[in-house]
C-alpha cells in the first residue's frame, strides 16, 4: 500500500562532515534544517525509531535529505518494517522556488515544490500540481526549544489533505 510505504517521518544516514552553507538565497528558508536529526516520540502507525540528515552536496548546488526508520512488528506480524528514502532539493535555473524529488525503497517517486514560507523556521513541500493520483505534503516547523515537528499528509484527488504521520526531530 502506497501509504504504508511512504512512512518516512524519521530518517538518517551517516552525514558527511560538512559545515552548513551560508544563509543565502535560495537556501535561506531551509537553513534551520541543516544537520543531523534524531526522531523522538511516536512514529504511528507502528511505533518506531529513526532520524534524518540534511546536507549540502555538489558545491552547495543541492541539499540532500537522507531518512531512515525502523518499525517494530505490529501484533500478529513476524517482523517489523525498515524504510529508507532520499530527497534531493534543488533550484531550477531561472526559477524562484526550490523543487525536490523524493525516492524510496519501494520505488515511489514524488516531485515536490517548496511553498513560500509564511514564517521563519518553517518549510512546506507539496507535490507538484497536475500530477495524477494522490497529492502529498511534507512539512517541518521548528518550535522555540529547537525541536522540529515533521508532518506528512496526503490528499486523494478532489479531497483535502489528511495527516498521515507526525513526529518530532531533535538535532544531534
Amino acid at each position: 500500500m502506497i501509504v504504508s510505504a511512504l512512512v518516512f517521518l524519521f530518517g538518517a544516514g551517516a552525514m558527511l562532515a560538512q559545515a552548513p552553507a551560508p544563509a543565502s538565497q535560495p537556501w535561506t528558508p531551509l537553513q534551520f534544517l541543516i544537520g543531523t536529526w534524531e526522531g523522538v516520540g511516536s512514529g504511528a502507525p507502528g511505533e518506531g525509531r529513526g532520524g534524518c540528515t540534511f546536507a549540502f552536496e555538489l558545491n552547495q548546488k543541492i541539499l540532500v535529505r537522507k531518512n531512515w526508520a525502523e518499525y517494530a512488528p505490529k501484533p500478529g506480524e513476524a517482523q517489523g518494517v525498515s524504510h529508507q528514502d532520499l530527497m534531493i532539493i534543488y533550484a531550477e535555473p531561472g526559477e524562484s522556488r526550490l523543487k525536490a524529488i523524493y525516492f524510496d525503497m519501494e520505488s515511489h517517486i514524488i516531485h515536490y515544490v517548496l511553498q513560500t514560507p509564511a514564517q521563519p523556521n518553517r518549510a512546506v513541500f507539496e507535490s507538484e500540481p497536475g500530477t495524477k493520483g494522490p497529492h502529498f505534503r511534507l512539512s517541518y516547523e521548528m518550535n522555540a526549544d529547537g525541536r522540529v515537528l515533521n508532518i506528512f499528509s496526503m490528499a486523494m484527488p478532489g479531497q483535502d489533505f489528511k495527516e498521515y504521520t507526525r513526529g518530532w526531530l531533535v538535532k544531534k
